[in-house]
Parts: C-alpha cells; sequence; structure tokens
C-alpha cells in the first residue's frame, strides 16, 4: 500500500498539501491525515479523491504517535511521502510570552516533528520524500520571534543533515521556507505591525506547488517568492548582528 502522511493537516499548508497531493500522486492507495480537529479532517473526506485515513490528536500527547505506530505495523506501507505541516508561532518578545506558549512551540515546531520521523522512517522506501515545514524565519535570528525562529532553524538544520544520512537510500528530505503566507497561522501568531510581514504574504496554495516541484526536483531547500529569495542571499552575506537591526525597524 503506497501512502502520504501529513500533519497538521487540517488547515493551512497542511491541508492545502493534501488537497495537491491528492491531485497529482494518483499512484496512492490512501493519504493518513493528522490534527487535532478530526471534524476539519473529515470533512476532507467529501473534498478528496484518494482514500483519506483520520488520525485525530494532539501532537503533544503519546496517544496520537501510539496510533500511528499501530497502523503502520499493522498495514507495513510503503511511505512515498511525509510531510510535516503541524506548528505554530507567536509574536512578542520572550518576556511578553508565557513560559507554557513557549515551550509547546519548542515541543510542536521540534520534538513533535522529529518523533513523527522517527516512526515513519523505517516505511519510507527508493524514491520517497519527506516534507518539513520550516520557514524564511529560520534564516537568521528574529526580535519578536526569536522563540519560533530558533525551532524554525532547528527544523531546517534537521532537514539538511537527514537528507545527507538518507541519501544512499535514495530518500531525499526538503525544508521548506516559507515568508509569511495567507493563512490561519496569524491568527494565532499574532499579526503585530510588521510591515514587511504584511507586504509580502503569499498565498500558501502557491508555496505548496513550489515545494512539491522542490521535492521531485531533490532539493534540500524551497524557497518561494522573490522577496523571500533574497532574503536568503542577504542572510548569508550580512552578519546577522546587522541585519536583526534592519529587522527591528520594520
Amino acid at each position: 500500500m503506497k501512502i502520504a502522511i501529513i500533519t497538521g493537516a487540517s488547515s493551512g499548508f497542511g491541508r492545502e498539501f493534501v488537497r495537491q497531493i491528492d491531485s497529482l500522486y494518483k499512484e496512492l492507495d490512501e493519504i493518513w491525515v493528522i490534527a487535532r480537529r478530526v471534524e476539519r479532517l473529515h470533512e476532507l473526506e467529501s473534498r478528496i479523491m484518494t482514500k483519506i485515513r483520520v488520525f485525530g490528536g494532539d501532537l503533544l500527547g503519546e496517544k496520537i504517535y501510539s496510533e500511528l505506530s499501530d497502523a503502520l505495523a499493522e498495514h507495513k506501507p510503503n511511505i512515498r511521502m511525509l510531510v510535516n505541516a503541524a506548528g505554530f508561532g507567536k509574536t512578542g518578545t520572550v518576556e511578553e510570552i508565557d513560559e507554557k506558549t513557549q515551550l509547546e512551540m519548542i515541543d510542536t515546531n521540534c520534538k513533535s516533528l522529529t518523533k513523527m520521523t522517527l516512526i515513519c522512517l523505517s516505511y519510507l522506501e527508493k524514491g520517497s520524500r519527506i516534507v518539513n515545514i520550516a520557514s524564511a524565519a529560520s534564516f537568521c535570528p528574529q526580535p519578536s520571534f526569536a522563540v519560533y525562529a530558533a525551532t524554525k532553524s532547528y527544523v531546517l538544520s534537521f532537514s539538511r543533515a537527514l537528507c545527507a544520512e538518507l541519501e544512499d537510500r535514495d530518500v531525499y528530505v526538503t525544508a521548506v521556507c516559507p515568508g509569511p503566507a495567507k493563512t490561519e497561522f496569524f491568527d494565532i501568531a499574532g499579526m503585530s505591525a510588521n510591515i514587511l510581514k504584511k507586504m509580502t504574504m503569499a498565498k500558501p496554495e502557491k508555496v505548496v506547488k513550489q515545494a512539491l516541484l522542490d521535492a521531485k526536483n531533490k532539493k534540500e531547500i524551497s524557497v518561494y517568492g522573490g522577496t523571500m529569495k533574497v532574503a536568503r542571499v542577504l542572510t548569508k552575506i550580512l552578519p546577522h548582528k546587522i541585519v536583526v537591526k534592519i529587522m527591528k525597524q520594520f
């Protein structure tokens, strides 16, 4: 059985990955979707041609991982694509954001992504892909987005190293590094008064389309849009101390 597994599938990039993978990958037998909002996952079933298998649960708990592990052991599928799209951010200084939220950000964006990858690794076969949603925030430290940016730097670094480790198996990993996108992300994160973020908002369907193309082409990093590509280059050239000062002006 050939499957794709997508976390964070109830909204945003995760939901868009389900939609586009369903359209592009006709050889899949099932798409396994994971998120807390089960009603949204079931609603997907009426919109998607590929069979949907729903796993409802919180990635901060243990139950969802046990259920997924049991299902994998029972069906022994060939995971053609794993998309780790679950994650969240919160705008504000380290002093302003409460401790619980900041630690949950680390656990969701880093620990959960890593654990999901470890559970799925042995079911990835030649030609399989892992797509991890990082962020353009991973390119350098971000004041008033400090913990989120740090977690996404972890995702980027982890993805690139894992890609090198899996190369001999012909399994490829792509870290997707979008800038601001028109999803529910900022409903939680808070939009703040950042002019740059408001000016560079991208459509999620375009980000996902680029991500799937880059994954197909075995690229380590997927960056959508000219502005974010320029940002990536600048953070390589300029010292981060200067970049951080510039960003504080927006």
